[in-house]
Parts: C-alpha cells; sequence; structure tokens
C-alpha cells in the first residue's frame, strides 16, 4: 500500500517529466513562429500557411529527432513508479 506521501511524490515527477519532455518542442515551435512573424513582418506577407508550414515542420524534424530521448524519459518514469517498493 502507498502513502499518500508517495502518491504526491509520484505526481510531482509525472508533471516534471512531462514538462521536461515537451518544453524542447514548444521552444522550437515558438522560436520558429518568432522567426516567421519577423519575416512576415518585414515582407508584409500576411498569408496564414507561411505562418504554419514552417512550424510544422520544425515540430516534426525536432519529434523525429528528440523522440527517442522523450521515449526513453518516458519509459524511466514509468519503470521508477511502477516498481515494486
Amino acid at each position: 500500500m502507498t502513502s499518500l506521501g508517495d502518491l504526491v511524490g509520484l505526481g510531482e515527477s509525472a508533471l516534471l517529466v512531462s514538462l521536461l519532455v515537451s518544453l524542447p518542442v514548444v521552444g522550437i515551435a515558438a522560436l520558429v513562429g518568432l522567426v516567421v512573424a519577423a519575416f512576415q513582418a518585414a515582407t508584409q506577407l500576411q498569408d496564414a500557411t507561411i505562418a504554419h508550414l514552417p512550424r510544422l515542420v520544425a515540430v516534426a524534424l525536432a519529434l523525429v529527432l528528440l523522440g527517442p530521448w522523450m521515449g526513453s524519459e518516458i519509459a524511466g518514469f514509468a519503470l521508477e513508479a511502477f516498481a515494486v517498493r
């Protein structure tokens, strides 16, 4: 039987792992969005596809490159969470 403190610690760890895993992809999307917005402001091109396509490509590439690391972090947390104590 796990105590309430163990469950709170596990929930805190789950939130930290989810933040750690999602932060690089969200950061890349924000950075690409900022660059595209600056480009659109400089050239006065206001097409919606110009704003979304580079961000989509950058996020897909980031997921391909960071996917193994993300999976290992989540698997490590799952092994820690379901370990018999």
